[in-house]
């Protein structure tokens, strides 16, 4: 079943659960992809095959708003978009320190080892990384968990993770970063959280947000 946030003509917007692939890989397990193909062919009753286009994409222990296309047009349309960086992306993460600055913007150079499947951050310019950019800010706290809205401003793989690693704030849950517990259902306290992007066609701001998740780490600082 897809939590379908928004949906027209030219788009689909969803709430990725945690555990979800976006895209197939070499696992072969079902992705976000496929369940969004069968959605549209089912409700839709499309006979042969159905076009979904995969626009960007989170981690498999992450969740929240994902945009896919429903035509070729609007995949070339909304992947320049991303690629211009004219979208508005903004995540929250409950982290397990308190950031010494409550907030501020942070800049690495990020080289990922794909045999190992892990980014390292280096704070100063490395002509082998890619320099990333992210802004975040401290919104709450419950116990010893610190809730941070995050604004990426480059979207490289597994920054966030990282870069808040960086500043001795793992993400609760995340093992291949510093946290020293998995959370019960294996995901990390990551959700993006909304997306705002201009229409492909109708040339208007589309604002999406995605409602957090059920895990107990997340509990604390629903409204």
């Amino acid at each position: 079943m897809l939590d379908v946030l928004f949906e027209d003509n030219h788009v689909l917007v969803v709430n990725k659960p945690v555990g979800l692939l976006v895209h197939g890989d070499e696992t072969g397990d079902v992705c976000l992809a496929d369940l969004a193909k069968a959605y549209i062919k089912e409700k839709y009753n499309k006979p042969g095959n159905v076009y979904i286009g995969v626009v960007h994409r989170l981690d498999r222990p992450v969740s929240g708003v994902v945009l896919l296309a429903k035509t070729s047009k609007a995949l070339t349309r909304l992947n320049e978009l991303f690629r211009s960086k004219k979208t508005v992306k903004t995540y929250w993460a409950v982290v397990l320190n308190r950031p010494a600055i409550p907030e501020q913007t942070l800049v690495h150079w990020l080289i990922k080892d794909s045999s190992r499947n892990v980014t390292k951050a280096y704070a100063r310019e490395n002509k082998n990384g890619l320099r990333s950019e992210l802004s975040y800010r401290l919104i709450g706290q419950h116990d010893k968990n610190y809730l941070l809205e995050v604004n990426p401003v480059t979207g490289r793989p597994h920054q966030i993770r990282v870069q808040l690693a960086s500043m001795h704030c793992p993400i609760a849950g995340d093992l291949r970063y510093g946290a020293s517990q998995p959370l019960p259902d294996k995901s990390i306290a990551l959700h993006a959280r909304m997306l705002q992007f201009e229409h492909p066609t109708l040339k208007t701001m589309i604002t999406v947000t995605a409602p957090l998740p059920s895990a107990p780490v997340w509990a604390p600082f629903k409204n």
